[in-house]
């Protein structure tokens, strides 16, 4: 019998609260610079800063994920090899 691993998935709540916590951060940073007494340059760099910054960390924690899927794709073709073989292995058959 094979002991297939339940995807676990995410609650609406979780979700909302990362959404709601990615926008409070960001809005606060963009506040932040906004309200700055500096020239606009300045606060128009940091602005850009920020956005490089935060596509920077949507790859990122997009690549971790994609390496993560496929070692479990990989792990779970292996284990189905295994299982296969298990199967059709005879003990008390003569060699």
């Amino acid at each position: 019998m094979s002991d297939t691993p339940v995807k676990q998935q995410n609650t609406a709540a979780y979700y909302g609260q990362a959404v709601v916590s990615f926008a409070v951060a960001l809005g606060a940073v963009a506040l932040g610079i906004f309200n700055l007494e500096t020239d606009a340059w300045v606060r128009a760099f940091l602005g850009v800063a920020v956005l490089y910054l935060t596509t920077s960390a949507f790859t990122l924690a997009k690549v971790v994920r994609d390496r993560q899927e496929a070692g479990q794709i990989v792990s779970r073709v292996d284990q189905a090899r295994l299982e296969k073989l298990l199967a059709e292995h005879d003990p008390f058959q003569k060699l």
